[in-house]
């Protein structure tokens, strides 16, 4: 039986969070893994007190990430879906997976100019919907802070830049690759592209 990893890739706020909702509804027996959503969970769980505790629990979220993406493949699950700005830092650990248990890799990259991908970051940190231990260096479960605009670590756009640049969130690939602009979302086919998923996703 044919198994299927599905990375949404790219920069911060292309709308990797929305394709997933559409991929999940367009393959409804696949599985969902997140960094991200580990990083909350281990913020409400244990919480930090300072950047270097926030740094040390993100180490333990990349263990507990390709721990759990480990055993999704070693147990065989059809279709894994996983979104994150991935880099080259991840990429030969999740190519070595998709080796060892015989996974299809699938990129779908997001891309959009830097300037828009700001705006977007900009409001998203300061949205009362971000979770508060992304935009804080100490931060324990219950923790409220009303005006986001006072969180001590809202990244700048400069910081912003150098990381993208960095990084190249816009350059990464694994297998069969997907590139979608997003600098408009409403025009963005995304129907087109399930119907090509789905031609190889059998």
């Amino acid at each position: 039986m044919p198994k299927y990893l599905i990375l949404l890739a790219g920069g911060p706020c292309t709308g990797k969070t929305y394709l997933i909702h559409l991929l999940q509804q367009q393959f409804n027996n696949s599985l969902l893994l997140t960094p991200d959503e580990a990083k909350e969970l281990y913020a409400d769980s244990v919480g930090f007190n300072s950047l270097a505790e926030k740094n040390a629990l993100e180490q333990k979220v990349w263990h507990f990430y390709y721990g759990v993406l480990q055993w999704y493949m070693d147990a065989g699950k059809k279709i894994i879906i996983s979104e994150y700005p991935f880099s080259d830092k991840q990429k030969n650990q999740l190519n070595d997976f998709a080796n060892r248990y015989h996974y299809q890799v699938i990129t779908i990259r997001l891309v959009a100019n830097f300037d828009i991908l700001w705006q977007r970051r900009y409001k998203r940190d300061r949205s009362l919907e971000r979770h508060l231990s992304h935009i804080m260096t100490h931060y324990h479960y219950g923790d409220e802070l009303a005006d986001r605009n006072l969180a001590d670590d809202l990244i700048t756009k400069e910081k912003f830049y150098q990381i993208c640049h960095d990084r190249q969130y816009d350059k990464f690939a694994l297998g069969t690759l997907f590139e979608m602009n997003v600098d408009d979302f409403s025009k963005v086919n995304y129907a087109d592209l399930l119907n090509k998923l789905k031609k190889i996703i059998t």
